[in-house]
C-alpha cells in the first residue's frame, strides 16, 4: 500500500488541512474490495510519503501510540507502515506497483495517469481529483475502472520542485528488506495463538456462530390525538377519548420498573484481549512474553 499526503499543513488558506474523519472513512470503504487480495498482513509493503518533516514525525508518534494502547492490533494483522520524506510525484520509476494507493491531497488532471501507473493490476487507487473523491480500479494492463464516489475539497499536490541542474529530486522508497528471524518467530507465535483462540471461541458458540443477545421489546406508547372539526365554516375542538390513555401513567411506571430490572442483565461485558491473557499464561520468561506483546500497555 502506498500513502501519499503533500497537501497538507504547510499551506495555510489552500486548503484544509487535515482529512476529515468521515473522507478517511469514505477513502477506507472504497479501497476494500470482494475479490480477495495476495497475502499481506505483516509480510506486506506499506509505504508513507509526506512532503513535510514535521508531519512525519507526528506520524511516527502516533503509530507509537497506535501499537502501544489499541486494541485493534492485538485482534488483526498490522502491516507497519514506513515513511519516507519527499514530493509523491517524484517517486522513483524503478519502485515496485502496489494493490492499494490513497493519495490525501487533490490531486491535478495532468498526473492522473502518474498516479494510476503506480498500481497493480487489480488494484484500487482513492484521491481526490477535480473536487471528487475518486476510486480508479486498475482492470488490464491499459484498462481501468472510474467511479467518482463524494464531493470534496482538499488542498492540491505541491508541485516537484526541480534542483539547480534543472533535474528533479527523485524519492528513494525503502527497499524490501528480509524480517529478522526473532521477529518472524513472533509474528508466527502469535498467529498460532490466534487460531487457537479462533478455534476455542468456535467450539464454545457452537460452529462459530456467536449467541446474539436477547432485549426486552419495548411496550409502544400511546399518546393522546387532538382533533379539529370543521362544520360549515365553523371550527368545533373536541378531544376523542382513548381508553388506554386512563391506564397510561400506571402503563409508563410499570415500564420504567422493567426497566430498571433488566438494566444490570443487559450491561454489555467489558471487552477481553485474549491474546494477551493467552501470551502471559504461557511458561515463558516475563521479557520474552513482553516482547510477544510488543510491550504494549494493555
Amino acid at each position: 500500500m502506498l500513502t501519499a499526503a503533500e497537501g497538507r499543513a504547510a499551506h495555510p488558506g489552500r486548503g484544509r488541512a487535515r482529512d476529515s474523519p468521515e473522507e478517511l472513512s469514505v477513502a477506507a470503504q472504497a479501497a476494500r474490495t470482494h475479490v480477495p487480495a495476495e497475502p499481506g498482513g505483516p509480510f506486506g509493503v506499506n509505504h508513507g510519503v509526506e512532503l513535510h518533516s514535521d508531519v512525519i514525525e507526528y506520524a511516527k508518534q502516533k503509530l507509537d501510540f497506535f501499537i502501544r494502547t489499541s486494541d485493534s492490533f492485538d485482534k488483526f494483522d498490522f502491516c507497519e507502515p514506513s515513511f519516507v520524506t519527499g514530493n509523491c510525484l517524484e517517486i522513483s520509476p524503478d519502485c515496485s506497483q502496489y494493490d492499494r494507493v490513497y493519495c490525501g491531497a487533490g490531486v491535478q488532471k495532468e498526473h492522473e495517469e502518474y498516479m494510476k501507473n503506480l498500481l497493480k493490476v487489480g488494484g484500487i487507487l482513492v484521491m481526490p481529483l477535480e473536487e471528487k473523491l475518486t476510486k480508479i480500479t486498475r482492470t488490464g494492463p491499459s484498462a481501468w475502472e472510474t467511479k467518482k464516489i463524494l464531493a470534496v475539497s482538499f488542498a492540491p499536490l505541491v508541485q516537484p520542485c526541480h534542483s539547480e541542474s534543472g533535474k528533479s529530486r527523485l524519492v528513494q522508497l525503502p527497499p524490501l528488506a528480509v524480517r529478522s528471524l526473532q521477529d518472524l518467530a513472533r509474528i508466527a507465535i502469535r498467529g498460532t495463538i490466534k487460531k487457537v483462540i479462533h478455534q476455542e471461541a468456535a467450539s464454545k458458540n457452537g460452529n462459530g456462530l456467536k449467541s446474539t443477545p436477547r432485549f426486552k421489546r419495548r411496550r409502544v406508547r400511546r399518546r393522546r390525538m387532538e382533533t379539529i372539526v370543521f362544520l360549515d365554516k365553523e371550527v368545533f375542538a373536541s378531544r376523542i377519548s382513548n381508553p388506554s390513555d386512563d391506564n397510561s401513567c400506571e402503563d409508563l411506571e410499570e415500564e420504567r420498573r422493567e426497566e430498571e430490572k433488566t438494566l444490570p442483565e443487559t450491561k454489555p461485558d467489558p471487552p477481553v484481549n485474549f491474546l494477551r491473557q493467552k501470551v502471559l499464561s504461557l511458561p515463558l520468561p516475563e521479557p520474552l512474553k513482553y516482547y510477544l506483546l510488543y510491550y504494549r500497555e494493555k
